[in-house]
């Protein structure tokens, strides 16, 4: 039986690697254009397939605007094949939010040029995600092309039915040795003729369910193979057997389904580096631009766009375009080869500089639309501070905020009058700064100059702080609620929820008081080599692990009725590179300061890490808490929803021990999360919520610790022969990173939470979520308003003391809140952060309501929405499902 050989040109477009963005678009510059040619001489070139990433449209446009009408008129007529991503986004480190307007963005350019790939195409991403499955079907795609994360012991063909955590299903068309498998054809008439029956395609193309093949024609940053038809001429001159033309990823697909083959089903997250490499622990590569990937995505989705929406509501512009350009430069850094940080050093330093300037413009355009609420709010007091929940309920607590201060002892009071403690954790004197400064618009208007201002960093407690709104609070400089911070003698610091204190052990022992039980060596910082690269941590052959518990700290303890906290001081002694540990000498100072926080009333333990890495090569360091719970599985959030690990992957550690040669990574359970990785059984659980680095492992005999990374350094991009990939290298072994070993002194934070019961009955997802999300405190007053904050003119005040968009009962999560890509309204995304228990919500808004409606990911319509009391009802959220609501209010 003759076999249909569908051979698909295209191009995987790394737009930074080895090289940066800059080499990458000079380069697509000169290949697009040969691209265009050829498909508009139509000599036997028919189709082109772009990558799946529209972002290259606007990396070519930028330098020839000129060819927008001619690249309009090619994807009209299906030759060149664009989308439906916006760039090969990686898919485990992350967020949900980021993937969605990825391909939002994505489809939206492409469908500006005439048409989107219906396929979602992911050449090389290190892994897929068990969220995919939904999120592709809720963008109106029901089939997915990848290469890396499942192998022939998880599904006999190459062909078969994926289900997602959520349980939603895709048709998955896996390309079976790599996108560049067809990228080298050779001219050669001997080598020609016999290159077919060769491994890989001897042995892949046997797993095929039809008589379809796929070959991919194209590699990395490759141009177009211009004799490619007449190649394709000789091949089916030489072969019998196959019968090859110039196809597309979709005439292919559709070339199977026209045979209806029985399909094999596949479940869950998929990361199987068997036959081709996903490179588990990628996770930590360059753990200081991971830290900025985390903060900054938060404070994108968790920060401005609910504040951009607040102010929406209240009749303020909403800045669409800048908050595409936001994004737009987290989906260059997401990547999947840049958040990878498995690049050069050059190219870091842009992926550095792209978080950079994302995290400005959203810092800024956040402090804008505060202070355009804050001026409006309708209040005489000389100096406010505007507390912004972006919550979906109530708040209160003790919040962290700077504030600019003429005196340290004050008062904070509500609307009413009623006061608020607070305590001044750090004081400086900055007068002449403030005050020295000029530009005051209109200088004979009688305004409040203080004679000292003072910049404090301060903790404030709040009480019922409205849901997804604002309230108003001001400072009485005759008042006075401040709660002195002091020194304390004894090595214990409590809250209603704990009792923290050092032991003899050199770490710390927590007392969870509402179970009455102890959690004991908590915190233990555990140092050891790392002989890996930017792709993969991997132990050296000769290591030497050392503890913080093997050295006696310096403990500092603070105490307030507000905020307490312990600090320890260690100075380790550790190797100084890879050469002294396989001797095991000690011979570098390591300085590393461990700060341990308790607030008021509040279930998290905020810890912080601080190190002098300034001396020492090619290490790792993390952080040890031991749940004291013999564990199989771990339990962790993907981008929306929660998902069951087993700490140990066996079965697929039993296929690599019978047979090890044949696997191009070793099956290792370090893994990654998005917000929390937990521990627990039925009585309690033990949750660990990293800020920075999101890498974990379960360790320990009884795997009852959770091992949190909190850095890793390295010397290169790539080497050979790792412990845990053996074998070529990945990437390039030529290509030094030295500044991947990340001289300099670094600070890491994360949390922690002791939960009693299941985490689905505790809610722990949203307790998490919301804590995350925390509060933005604001304050405005008038001798602030200089070179400290640009000069504004006054504002008419005609906004409330306090306001509040919405309120959602129930323990579903909220994911996001923005205002619509093409509509006058709001989307919010809610998901089911319980582990296989549904959940309900409902929505009350506080403004009249005149439309809600269930939309997809593209923002279109599925269903509306009955209106009760101004209250929406949504459906009921299966394990791991998601919801995207649509809402208008009346004019």
């Amino acid at each position: 039986m003759v076999k249909k050989v569908h051979v698909v040109p295209h191009t995987h477009w790394d737009r930074e690697w080895y090289f940066t963005s800059s080499r990458s678009k000079i380069y697509l510059m000169h290949n697009l254009q040969k691209v265009l040619e050829l498909l508009e001489k139509d000599e036997g070139y028919p189709y082109f397939v772009l990558d799946g990433q529209a972002s290259l449209l606007d990396d070519y446009l930028s330098f020839k605007p000129k060819d927008k009408k001619r690249i309009e008129k090619l994807v009209k007529e299906g030759k060149l094949i664009i989308g439906p991503w916006y760039t090969q986004t990686d898919q485990m480190v992350i967020s949900g939010e980021s993937i969605v307007r990825n391909l939002q963005y994505g489809m939206a350019l492409s469908n500006e040029f005439g048409g989107c790939m219906k396929v979602a195409y992911v050449p090389d991403s290190f892994g897929q995600s068990a969220a995919m499955p939904q999120i592709y079907r809720e963008f109106g795609m029901e089939d997915t092309l990848f290469w890396r994360g499942v192998s022939d012991d998880a599904v006999e063909h190459t062909e078969y039915r994926w289900r997602g955590e959520d349980g939603s299903v895709v048709n998955v068309y896996q390309i079976p040795a790599g996108y560049y498998i067809g990228g080298e054809i050779p001219e050669d008439e001997a080598v020609l003729s016999k290159f077919l029956k060769e491994d890989p395609f001897k042995k892949v193309w046997k797993r095929s369910t039809t008589d379809q093949l796929l070959f991919p024609n194209g590699f990395d940053q490759a141009p177009p193979r211009e004799n490619l038809a007449e190649l394709i001429e000789r091949i089916n001159q030489d072969y019998d057997e196959f019968e090859l033309e110039i196809s597309t990823f979709e005439r292919y697909i559709k070339s199977i389904k026209a045979q209806h083959p029985k399909l094999e089903e596949i479940a869950g997250e998929l990361l199987n580096g068997k036959l081709m490499r996903v490179h588990k622990s990628i996770f930590s590569s360059r753990s200081d631009l991971k830290q900025l990937n985390t903060q900054v995505q938060h404070y994108l989705v968790n920060t401005l766009e609910p504040i951009l929406t607040i102010a929406y509501s209240l009749g303020f512009d909403y800045p669409t375009e800048v908050v595409k350009n936001l994004w737009k430069l987290m989906f260059e850094n997401a990547a999947h080869d840049s958040i990878g940080s498995c690049v050069s050093d050059k190219t870091n330093e842009d992926v550095y500089f792209r978080y950079k300037q994302a995290q400005e413009l959203a810092e800024n355009l956040a402090e804008l639309k505060m202070r355009e609420i804050a001026a409006h709010v309708n209040n005489d007091k000389a100096i406010t501070i505007t507390a912004f929940n972006t919550a979906a309920s109530k708040k209160s607590g003790v919040f962290e905020t700077i504030l600019y201060v003429p005196q340290l002892d004050f008062s904070i009071e509500d609307c009413r009058g009623k006061p608020c403690s607070y305590t001044i954790l750090e004081a400086q004197d900055q007068t002449d700064y403030i005050l020295g400064q000029g530009n005051i618009l209109d200088p004979s208007k009688k305004q409040f100059k203080p004679k000292k201002v003072y910049k404090v960093r301060v903790a404030v407690e709040l009480h019922d702080l409205e849901a997804m709104g604002y309230q108003q609070f001001h400072i009485n400089l005759q008042g006075c609620t401040h709660q002195h911070q002091e020194l304390s003698s004894d090595r214990i610091i409590e809250n209603d929820f704990y009792r923290i204190q050092v032991n003899t052990q050199n770490t710390v022992d927590i007392l969870d008081k509402k179970l009455n039980r102890w959690y004991k060596n908590q915190g233990i910082l555990e140092e050891n080599g790392d002989d890996g690269d930017s792709f993969n941590y991997s132990p050296p052959r000769e290591d030497l692990l050392v503890r913080s518990c093997d050295f006696r700290p310096t403990v500092t303890v603070k105490k307030s009725e507000l905020i307490s906290s312990i600090e320890l001081q260690y100075s380790m002694r550790i190797p100084k590179n890879l050469q002294e540990r396989a001797q095991g000498q000690q011979s570098q100072l390591f300085p590393v300061t461990l700060r341990i926080q308790l607030k008021k009333g509040s279930p998290f333990i905020d810890w912080q890490c601080e190190v002098d890495n300034r001396g020492v090569d090619s290490h790792r360091l993390c952080v040890l808490f031991d749940a004291a719970i013999a564990s199989n599985f771990s339990y962790t959030d993907q981008q929306f929803g929660v998902l069951r690990r087993p700490v140990v992957r066996k079965k697929e550690m039993e296929l690599w021990k019978k047979e090890p040669e044949l696997w191009n990574e070793l099956p290792i359970a370090i893994e990654t999360c998005q917000n929390f990785v937990a521990l627990e059984n039925e009585e309690r659980g033990l949750a660990v919520i990293p800020k920075a680095v999101r890498e974990y492992e379960i360790i320990g005999d009884d795997f009852n610790t959770v091992r949190l990374t909190l850095f890793r350094t390295y010397g290169f991009m790539g080497k050979e022969n790792l412990l845990y990939r053996p074998g070529r290298a990945s990437g390039e072994t030529t290509v030094a990173t030295p500044a991947a070993q990340l001289h300099k002194i670094m600070t890491f934070d994360f949390s922690l939470i002791y939960y009693q019961g299941r985490l689905s009955q505790y809610g722990l997802a949203q307790k998490v979520t919301d804590y995350l999300k925390g509060a933005e405190l604001y304050q405005c007053a008038e001798y602030l308003n200089t070179r400290l904050r640009f000069t504004q003119f006054d504002v008419e005040k005609t906004l409330p003391m306090s306001y509040s968009l919405f309120n959602a009962s129930g323990k579903a999560v909220l994911s996001t809140v923005k205002g619509a890509e093409d509509k006058e309204g709001i989307i919010s995304r809610f998901y089911n952060g319980s582990y296989h228990q549904n959940e309900e919500i409902a929505v009350h808004f506080n403004k009249p309501l005149k439309l809600a409606q269930l939309v997809d990911l593209k923002e279109d319509e599925k269903t509306n929405l009955p209106i009760s009391n101004n209250t929406v009802t949504l459906p009921a959220l299966k394990h791991a499902k998601f919801v995207t609501l649509y809402f208008e209010f009346e004019k």
